[in-house]
C-alpha cells in the first residue's frame, strides 16, 4: 500500500535572525497603531498593511532578484509566514498572491506576464483572487463548465466562478476554465487563465457571510477576452497546473494558525493552574500543533526539491482546519463567555468570530469531502 512521508526537514540557519526581524517589525507596526493583533488573522485584509509588509522585505521572498525577489528558499518563506500569522498581521491583501499565485505565474507565465505582475506583487501592491469552485460543482474542479474559445490574439471565457475570497479587491484570478470538450478523461481540456479584474466582461457579485461579512463572491465571465500572453503553461495543461498550485494553498501554516490567537488567550484565561480537564484539552491542542508544523515544514521541503506533495498538502488542509474548528468549540466550554460579534477587543468578540468563520475554513482550497477522496486514493483505497 502507498504511504505518506513527512521527512523531518532542518530550517537554514537564516531562520532565527529572520523570525527576530518579523516580530521586530510587527512590534513597531503595533505601537503605531497600525494593526490589531487580537482582531486579525491572514484573511483581514488590510492594504496600507500590505504596502508595508513590501516595504519591509516580507513579500516574494522566493522570488528570483531579477523580478524583485530576493531568491530565497521555501523553508525560510515558512518562517516569515508562521511569524506573520502567529503576530495576527493583517496580510489577506496579498497572501494569496505571494503563497501561490506568484509562484504560479513564475513557474507557468510568460515572460510578460512575470515582468508585469511579478514586481508589484513584491510591493504589497497587487492581489489576487482564485477562480477554481462553480456553481454546483463545488470543489470538485473536474466538474468546471466554465468555457473559453479560442479567438485572434487569444480566448474569450464564458461562466461563473464562486466563493471567490475577495475578488472584489483583487486586481488578477487564476481562472481554471476548460478549453475542450468534456470527455470521460474529466481531468483532460483545461486551462488555467490570468485574468485582468479591471476589463471588461467580468462582474463581482457579493456572497454575505452569515455574520453579514463580505467576502466571498461570485466572480461572472461574459464574453471576456484573455490575451495569449495571459495564459498559464500550455492549453490543455490546466489540470496539471491547478493541482501543483493547490499544494502551496493547503499545506501552509495558515491552513492551522487562523485562530492561533484564540487558543493563546483560552491558555492565558486559564491561567497556570487549569484543571485537568482544562490542561488536558490544552495538551492535545499543543501537541496536534506540534505535528501541524512539522508536517507543513516537511512539505515545504518536498516544495523546495521540486516536489509535487499533493495528497500530504491535502491531509495537511483536512486535518488543519478540522484542528482549527474545534479550538473555538473547546475554548467556549473552558471559559465562561458569550460569544459575540462587537468591534472592541474583548475575548467575546473573538471567539464569535473565530466560531461563525471556522466553517469557511473548510471549504477555502477544498471540502473535507474532496480532500478525503484524494487521501483514499493516495492510499490505493480507492
Amino acid at each position: 500500500m502507498p504511504e505518506f512521508r513527512f521527512d523531518p526537514v532542518e530550517l537554514p540557519p537564516t531562520a532565527p535572525a529572520l523570525r527576530e526581524r518579523v516580530r521586530q517589525f510587527l512590534a513597531l507596526e503595533r505601537s503605531r497603531h497600525t494593526f490589531d493583533p487580537i482582531r486579525n488573522s491572514w484573511t483581514s485584509f488590510n492594504a496600507e498593511f500590505s504596502r508595508r509588509c513590501g516595504e519591509e522585505g516580507l513579500i516574494g521572498l522566493v522570488f528570483p532578484r531579477e523580478y524583485g525577489g530576493q531568491g530565497m528558499s521555501n523553508l525560510e518563506r515558512y518562517v516569515v509566514m508562521e511569524e506573520l500569522i502567529a503576530g495576527g498581521a493583517p496580510v489577506g491583501a496579498h497572501w494569496i498572491a505571494d503563497r501561490q499565485s506568484g509562484m504560479q505565474i513564475l513557474r507557468h507565465g510568460t515572460e510578460h506576464a512575470r515582468r508585469l505582475i511579478i514586481p508589484r506583487i513584491v510591493t504589497g501592491q497587487c492581489y489576487f483572487a482564485i477562480g477554481m469552485s462553480e456553481p454546483d460543482s463545488g470543489s470538485d474542479l473536474a466538474a468546471v463548465r466554465t468555457r473559453a474559445v479560442r479567438v485572434d490574439g487569444g480566448w474569450r471565457i464564458t461562466g461563473t466562478k464562486v466563493w471567490t475570497s475577495n475578488a472584489h479587491r483583487a486586481h488578477y484570478l487564476i481562472a481554471l476554465v476548460r478549453t475542450a470538450p468534456k470527455t470521460e478523461a474529466r481531468h483532460e481540456g483545461m486551462t488555467q487563465f490570468i485574468v485582468d479584474m479591471s476589463q471588461p466582461g467580468v462582474t463581482t457579485r457579493p456572497i454575505y457571510n452569515l455574520y453579514g461579512g463580505h467576502d466571498f463572491n461570485e466572480v461572472v465571465f461574459d464574453d471576456h477576452f484573455v490575451p495569449d500572453e495571459m495564459v498559464l503553461g500550455q492549453p490543455g495543461e490546466g489540470w496539471q497546473l491547478v493541482t501543483g498550485e493547490l499544494a502551496y494553498e493547503r499545506s501552509a501554516p495558515d491552513r492551522f494558525m487562523s485562530v492561533y490567537a484564540v487558543l493563546l488567550e483560552t491558555m492565558r484565561k486559564l491561567g497556570p493552574q487549569p484543571d485537568a480537564h482544562a490542561a488536558s484539552e490544552m495538551g492535545r491542542f499543543v501537541a496536534h500543533l506540534a505535528a501541524l508544523r512539522f508536517m507543513s515544514n516537511s512539505i515545504a521541503g518536498k516544495l523546495q526539491r521540486g516536489e509535487q506533495p499533493i495528497v500530504e498538502a491535502a491531509l495537511v488542509k483536512d486535518i488543519g482546519t478540522t484542528f482549527e474548528r474545534e479550538i473555538p468549540e473547546v475554548a467556549r466550554k473552558l471559559i465562561p463567555s458569550e460569544s459575540t460579534m462587537g468591534k472592541g477587543n474583548s475575548f467575546d468578540d473573538m471567539l464569535g468570530g473565530a466560531v461563525l468563520r471556522a466553517p469557511a475554513a473548510t471549504i477555502r482550497g477544498g471540502t473535507r469531502e474532496i480532500l478525503r477522496g484524494m487521501i483514499a486514493r493516495g492510499l490505493g483505497l480507492r
